[in-house]
Formats: structure tokens, C-alpha cells, sequence
């Protein structure tokens, strides 16, 4: 039997498992800090946890960034290798994307790793024609 998957809206979670989640997401490297983690959920207009019920385990995060007024980004959506492709994905974005439009926020964007664009547009984002993303990387 398949373990069911719930997806949970908190505002503070183990610092330990999220930087195991970050890790699988190939996000976190030797100078960040784990201490900035607890503001980093609390901070984020809605941070999800994925967890699989037969274990308690979690396995994937994701959370929005908003002003909660207009626009919301999609931000660290990873699921651990061993439940990818179980929809596990899909019960995180779900979870965030109702989240936003139950606050009226129907704007939503991210940037899609490569590899992942079926995936999102399987959902239903699409490609932002004639965008294209940035990162400041200069010096203050």
C-alpha cells in the first residue's frame, strides 16, 4: 500500500529536516547558515511542509513569497528523490497556488529549474514571452 501524502502550512519547522530538503534540492551549500532558517519560514507568505503519514517523515517543501497583496512567487519547491514522481509535487504547488487565491493573490510566478517546465506547465503555468529572468550579482 502507497503512503498517503498530506501537505501542512506551518510557520516554524525543524531546522535539521530543512536543510536535509534544501540539500536534496541541491540549494544549500557549506557557508549558509541554518540559524537563518527559522525566519526564512516564518517570513514567507505561506512555507508548506509534505509529509508522509505512514512515517511522519517530511518530504518536500515549498513555500510562496508575497506582500500578500499582488503578486506571489513561487519559491523552494523540492520533493526527496524517493517520492518524485508520486504527485507529491503537485500536492505542494496545489497547496500554495490555493493558499494565494484564497487571499485573492492570482498573480503567481516562479523559475522553473531546467528539466521542469512539463511539469509546471502540466499545471497550468506557461512560459512569460519576451521575460526574461534576472539575479544581481554586482557590489554595493
Amino acid at each position: 500500500m502507497e503512503s498517503e501524502i498530506s501537505v501542512h502550512v506551518v510557520k516554524e519547522w525543524d531546522s535539521a529536516v530543512l536543510v536535509d530538503l534544501y540539500r536534496a534540492g541541491g540549494w544549500w551549500m557549506q557557508d549558509h547558515d541554518p540559524a537563518h532558517l527559522p525566519a526564512l519560514v516564518r517570513s514567507s507568505f505561506a512555507f508548506v511542509i509534505a509529509i508522509d503519514d505512514a512515517t511522519g517523515r517530511s518530504v518536500g517543501m515549498g513555500r510562496i513569497i508575497s506582500d500578500g497583496v499582488a503578486d506571489g512567487y513561487i519559491q523552494d519547491l523540492v520533493v526527496i528523490p524517493e517520492f518524485r514522481g508520486k504527485g507529491v509535487g503537485r500536492k505542494i504547488l496545489r497547496t500554495l497556488l490555493a493558499f494565494c487565491y484564497e487571499r485573492n493573490i492570482t498573480w503567481i510566478g516562479l523559475i522553473a529549474e531546467p528539466g521542469t517546465e512539463e511539469f509546471y506547465t502540466s499545471i497550468g503555468f506557461s512560459r512569460m514571452k519576451d521575460h526574461i529572468p534576472m539575479r544581481f550579482r554586482g557590489r554595493l
